[in-house]
């Protein structure tokens, strides 16, 4: 039986324990803890930006992509003194906010991070709009396709939107929005919009919330962005075989019909070094008109 190795290591004057650098956790990449926790670092000032001031969940996988998993709400334990927590609901939340505590986590194989909707700061409120285009098959060709045609519709309703992959089979279309609405209002746009693009495309999508009734449709997951709910953090990794991470697109690159699997944690950082974080490229917005225009359509 081989012994387990640790190391430390000191990150913004907190020492950090590493251990077992050379486990491997994405065998199709090559990727061992050491690679991952270097990765982690390099994407740590984009993936942290959109996990603070969030309650964070994450997915950890102890021996790799390839075994078992468990879902990780409450802060693991014991905590370093420098891991910030936030109670909500019952539950003791890890608040994601600088590196040290980005590579605990990392350490422990969490390789997922899912970040709340609320804010811890004002959880009534959300500073984003967020539709989940989620394939019901494993294999979707028409994702982009279909994330296209999400987008064009909110054009046309004057909303600025930017897609990301999910990093798994989906792709999200994120809109900034100005904290004037509240989660229970942007339902209801997000049911008008669904609702308009399944008349509009039958044989393409559905609103129906159970998956054993959508076939091979294509689901608009407005009811998703919500308080409690979590979605895939922009830049967070994803335990795929191919080490995806969830990235933010051109639309250009959404036409051109993009591989999800094109964006994965060896390739990511060129990507933002030379592009920047997609996200900040499009201003907060109100929707308020929106929503007054779909309650006049409804008297």
């Amino acid at each position: 039986m081989s012994r387990a190795v640790k190391g430390t290591i000191v990150v913004d004057g907190q020492e950090l324990t590493v251990s077992n650098p050379d486990k491997v956790l994405w065998p199709e990449m090559g990727i061992t803890k050491a690679v991952f926790l270097q990765r982690l670092a390099a994407l740590s000032p984009w993936l942290i930006k959109h996990c603070r001031d969030r309650y964070l969940t994450t997915i950890r996988y102890p021996d790799g992509v390839t075994g078992k998993s468990f879902y990780q709400k409450n802060c693991p334990s014991p905590a370093p003194d420098f891991v910030p927590t936030e109670t909500h609901a019952g539950v003791r939340y890890v608040v994601l906010q600088s590196l040290p505590v980005l590579l605990w986590l990392g350490n422990l194989a969490c390789l997922e991070f899912h970040a709340s909707f609320d804010r811890v700061s004002d959880p009534v409120r959300p500073t984003e709009w967020v539709l989940d285009i989620d394939p019901s098959l494993e294999e979707e060709p028409r994702i982009m396709e279909a994330a296209v045609l999400v987008g064009d519709l909110l054009q046309s309703l004057g909303i600025v939107s930017t897609p990301k992959t999910s990093g798994a089979t989906g792709v999200q279309i994120v809109v900034p929005i100005i904290p004037d609405l509240t989660f229970d209002e942007l339902r209801k746009i997000g049911e008008f919009v669904g609702s308009y693009l399944c008349d509009k495309h039958p044989r393409l999508f559905t609103i129906e919330r159970l998956k054993k009734n959508r076939g091979d449709l294509i689901y608009i997951d407005y009811l998703q962005h919500y308080q409690g709910k979590t979605i895939i953090a922009p830049y967070s990794p994803r335990a795929r075989a191919r080490a995806t991470v969830s990235t933010p697109l051109h639309w250009e690159e959404v036409r051109r019909n993009a591989a999800i699997t094109d964006y994965h944690l060896l390739n990511i950082e060129d990507r933002l070094l030379a592009q920047g974080d997609l996200l900040d490229r499009v201003a907060p917005q109100s929707l308020r008109q929106i929503l007054t225009f779909i309650r006049s359509t409804r008297r």
